[in-house]
């Protein structure tokens, strides 16, 4: 009888043992996948970033969960495009110009007022093929772009007005690392200061500097109009945020898995998209509501003042310069903007 009862006994551990061993096995065949970015939380490249992750779950049957962290709380965004060469962070999604450290000619798409509309913008990184060949050198760099997600047209937020480039003149306005953005900013005559997003806020509140540039999206998701109530849609840039893969990382997926992530990047691109163009007008209006002054000024004399900066670009890059400028002017012909 204690024989059959031990028999029994040791039959229910083994059989506990390896429930539990095949539950951690199938817990470790879940690859778990970083994305860092600078959003805030409640921004909308935060919310795309969640999607993502909730379709790549999804479409790789649970092999593949993304675990994002916004906020620059794993890294910066030149940082973040530095771990993913390292493989240090999976994915991350920054502003075209981001990558331009790696790819020098993707500064070019920093150009000021290349385009004047979303449609423009979308059809211009959907169609160029000079861009695509731009972005095709990025596995050799470590990272590979796997979708256009969408940020918004680059405006002003300002401690002062900013009627015109005349109000700029001895001011200083934070911005990102970018070769085009600071001879623009430069051409409109703010003196630059280079600093992470997070620490943008304090920095107006302070004193340190008199205002920053960002799309409305991330205006609005940061607060900055609550410091700099000025916010002036100068529009001067076309800010889209490819979604990069570590090369690294991307190799050790099997096809379809890679499929299956590929997928989901070019899904939620079109959402983000839709939502940024959604949400311009509504995000403006509560700033306003919140004590904001949104001002649009004429913008022909800020298009005027950063006329040199196209005779700078052609000089160190060349007839890229020319084959993007034509690309870009053929995508505002097809596409007629409203304004």
């Amino acid at each position: 009888m204690h024989t059959q009862k031990r028999t029994t006994l040791k039959a229910a551990l083994l059989g506990a043992t390896l429930a539990a061993a095949l539950g951690m096995g199938s817990l470790q065949a879940q690859t778990v996948l970083k994305f860092s970015h600078t959003d805030q939380p409640g921004g909308a490249r935060n919310a795309a970033a969640l999607l993502f992750a909730k379709s790549v779950e999804s479409y790789t049957q649970g092999r593949y969960k993304v675990q994002v962290y916004p906020a620059g709380q794993i890294a910066n965004d030149p940082k973040a495009v530095e771990q993913l060469q390292l493989g240090g962070i999976d994915f991350t999604v920054s502003g075209t110009g981001t990558y331009a450290t790696h790819i020098p000619t993707l500064n070019l798409t920093a150009l000021p007022y290349l385009v004047e509309s979303y449609g423009q913008g979308w059809k211009l990184y959907d169609e160029s093929k000079w861009l695509k060949a731009q972005f095709d050198k990025g596995p050799e760099k470590g990272f590979r772009i796997l979708a256009t997600w969408e940020a918004g047209f680059r405006s002003m937020t300002t401690r002062d007005p900013l009627n015109s480039p005349a109000d700029a003149k001895g001011k200083k306005l934070r911005t990102f690392p970018n070769e085009m953005m600071r001879w623009t900013l430069e051409a409109m005559g703010f003196g630059i200061q280079i600093m992470p997003l997070p620490e943008v806020y304090l920095a107006i509140q302070q004193g340190a500097v008199a205002g920053q540039e960002n799309p409305i999206d991330t205006i609005f998701a940061n607060k900055f109009y609550e410091v700099a109530k000025n916010v002036t849609l100068t529009q001067h840039v076309y800010s889209p945020i490819p979604l990069a893969v570590s090369e690294k990382t991307w190799q050790k997926i099997a096809p379809a898995d890679r499929a299956a992530i590929t997928r989901a990047a070019q899904e939620i691109a079109q959402w983000i998209r839709k939502e940024i163009a959604a949400n311009d007008d509504r995000q403006l209006a509560e700033m306003k509501a919140k004590g904001a002054t949104i001002a649009q000024p004429p913008v022909g004399p800020f298009r005027e003042a950063v006329q040199p900066v196209y005779a700078k670009a052609k000089e160190k890059y060349g007839a890229d310069v020319e084959v993007f400028l034509a690309d870009a002017a053929a995508v505002r012909k097809a596409v007629p903007s409203k304004k």
